[in-house]
């Protein structure tokens, strides 16, 4: 059952929404401003957010603006009246993967759903044996269960699966873990590496010395 977030501040509108969902076999969690919808993308994990724009506390481009910057790629539809071509523009930039215009045809909102969630789970989940990265929610697990792991050492561990029994250099890893202004260094790095080797001891991380590090399957 997919878990949609909707963001409406209309309560008549978001009963007949959470209705039309549910009958179609979602499972709907309700934010009536955009301040509750941040607050429970931080205590849920959801398959899509379906969120209007002008709502109260934090409108809804600003949100998805937000959850973008905080890497949730979660995939998000718009609802809105607007059609002005600048809005439209700025949500797209914001993050949005689609928008749908009220009022809007039932069966067409089931349909864009239906085709967002197929088309983001078809690389929802990559597995290097018991070792998952859960694309959709940002995580890994390792046996089913949920690694904890930081957002660099998240980036660290993806990227090193991406290039599984192949070496990773120590400057992409650097340059994908920090910006300039951060200035990355070898000992962080190694920081960073022994931290996931003490949460996943089961996995074989070696370092070549003086090229990078490399993940053995």
């Amino acid at each position: 059952m997919s878990k949609i977030l909707l963001l409406e501040d209309d309560m008549l509108f978001a009963e007949t929404l959470i209705d039309l969902l549910e009958e179609n076999g979602m499972e709907v969690v309700h934010a009536p401003n955009g301040q509750a919808a941040l607050d429970k993308t931080y205590q849920q994990k959801f398959d899509l957010y379906l969120l209007d724009i002008n709502v109260p506390l934090i409108n809804g481009t600003t949100l998805l603006k937000e959850l973008r910057e905080s890497d949730d790629e979660t995939p998000a539809i718009f609802l809105t009246s607007h059609k002005d071509k600048e809005i439209l523009k700025k949500g797209f930039t914001c993050g949005a993967d689609d928008f749908i215009t009220k009022p809007f045809d039932s069966d067409e909102l089931i349909l864009r759903i239906t085709a967002l969630l197929k088309r983001a789970k078809k690389d929802d989940v990559i597995c290097i044996g018991l070792l998952c990265n859960d694309y959709a929610h940002r995580r890994i697990l390792y046996d089913n269960k949920e690694v904890e792991l930081s957002k660099k050492e998240y980036q660290l561990l993806l990227l090193l699966m991406k290039h599984v029994n192949n070496t990773v250099p120590k400057e992409m890893i650097l340059d994908t873990l920090w910006s300039s202004s951060e200035g990355g260094s070898d000992g962080a790095l190694r920081v960073y590496i022994n931290r996931i080797k003490q949460l996943l001891p089961q996995i074989n991380i070696e370092n070549i010395r003086g090229i990078g590090y490399r993940l053995v399957s």
